[in-house]
C-alpha cells in the first residue's frame, strides 16, 4: 500500500507490486487487544502493528476482506491508518517511511465499512494484486479494531470503501524512517542507488551472446555518467551503490579509447564483485557495463542487442577511481 496526501486528504494508491523479497501479510487482530493494554486502548501503529516496519509490509484486499466486519456494536469516533511511502530528504536521498495518519471525520466510512461483499463474478477481472491499508476504527474510549473492508465481485476493495477512504481529510500523527532507498551520493551522482548486473544475468540466460566487434562504446559528443556497484554475496544479481560521477572531457576521452581497443571476450565464469554503468546523461543508447574484477567483461547493450568484449585491469583501474 502506498499513501500519499493531496490537498490534506489521504489518497491511497491501491495496486500491485511484484517486489522480490516483499514481507509476507501479516495479520494485526481484529479486536484490539495489546500487549500490557488489557482495555486495548490504541496507541500507535509501531506499538501495536509493529509489522507495519517492516520493508516491503502490505496487506491484500481479500486478507483484509477477511476480518470481522463492523457491526452496531461498536461505534467509531476516529479512524487511523498505518501506511508506507517514499519521503523525499533535504539532501536528495530517498527514505521508505512508515506514517500514521488519523481522521475524526468517519461517518462516510463507517457507513460503507457496513456494506456487505458483492457476489464474486465469473467474468473478467484484471490481474493486479488488490492491496488494502492497514486501518483501525477507534472509539470514544479510545478502544480499536481492525474492521474487515467490503469487497468488489473482483475481490478487491468496493468502490465505496475506496471512495471514502480517499475523502478521508487526515492529520499525520507520525513517521518513522524503515529503510533507505536512495543515498545522498547516488542523488547527486544521477545514479540509482540500485542496478541488476546486467553482464552477470545476460551471461547466464543467454551464454551465446553475439560476439562480434564493440560498436562505439560511449556517443560522441555526449557529456557521460558514471556509476560503480557492488555486488553483494547476499544479493547476486543486483549491485549496489558505491560511487559515481559525470565524467570529466578529458577523462571521458580516455575511457572510450580504452573501451574501443578492448578485444574478443575470453571464456570466464568468475563472478565479478564491482560493476560500471557508462551512459549518456540524455538517456539515449548505448549502455556499456564494464567488470571492475572476476572476468573484467565489457558489455554495450543498445538499440540491436547486446556485444561482448574483453575488457582488462588497467580499463578498470581507469573507471574505478572513486
Amino acid at each position: 500500500m502506498f499513501v500519499r496526501t493531496v490537498g490534506g486528504r489521504v489518497a491511497i494508491v491501491l495496486v500491485g507490486l511484484a517486489l522480490v523479497g516483499c514481507a509476507p501479510v501479516q495479520h494485526g487482530p481484529a479486536v484490539g487487544m495489546v500487549a500490557g493494554d488489557p482495555a486495548g486502548r490504541w496507541s500507535s501503529c509501531v506499538e501495536v502493528a509493529p509489522e507495519t516496519t517492516t520493508v516491503g509490509f502490505m496487506v491484500t484486499a481479500p486478507d483484509a476482506g477477511a476480518l470481522p466486519r463492523l457491526d452496531d456494536g461498536f461505534t467509531p469516533v476516529a479512524a487511523v491508518l498505518c501506511g508506507q511511502e517514499t519521503q523525499q530528504r533535504p539532501d536528495g536521498g530517498q527514505d521508505r517511511v512508515l506514517t500514521e495518519r488519523r481522521t475524526e471525520e468517519v461517518d462516510a466510512l463507517t457507513a460503507a465499512l457496513r456494506l456487505a461483499d458483492e457476489p464474486p463474478t465469473n467474468g473478467l477481472c484484471t490481474m493486479e494484486m488488490p492491496l488494502a491499508p492497514w486501518l483501525v476504527l477507534v472509539d470514544a474510549d479510545g478502544r480499536w479494531i481492525r474492521p474487515g473492508l467490503p469487497l468488489d465481485r473482483c475481490r478487491k476493495l468496493r468502490a465505496e470503501v475506496r471512495d471514502a477512504l480517499a475523502a478521508l481529510p487526515t492529520t499525520t500523527v507520525s513517521t518513522r524512517p524503515v529503510a533507505e532507498l536512495v543515498s545522498a551520493e547516488a542523488a547527486a551522482a544521477g545514479c540509482s542507488q540500485q542496478w541488476k548486473d546486467v553482464i552477470a544475468l545476460e551471461t547466464t540466460m543467454n551464454p551465446g551472446a553475439p560476439r562480434e566487434a564493440l560498436p562505439e562504446p560511449l556517443p560522441t559528443g555526449r557529456q557521460i555518467r558514471l556509476c560503480v556497484y557492488e555486488v553483494r554475496k547476499s544479493e547476486p544479481g543486483t549491485g549496489n551503490f558505491v560511487h559515481g560521477t559525470v565524467l570529466p572531457p578529458q577523462r571521458g576521452a580516455a575511457i572510450g579509447r580504452a573501451l574501443r581497443e578492448a578485444g574478443p571476450v575470453a571464456v570466464c565464469t568468475e563472478q565479478a564483485s564491482r560493476f560500471a554503468l557508462l551512459w549518456a546523461m540524455t538517456g539515449e543508447d548505448p549502455q556499456t557495463y564494464v567488470e571492475l574484477d572476476g572476468c573484467h567483461r565489457v558489455m554495450v547493450v543498445g538499440v540491436d542487442g547486446s556485444v561482448l568484449a574483453q575488457g582488462d585491469a588497467a580499463l578498470a583501474k581507469l573507471i574505478d577511481e572513486g
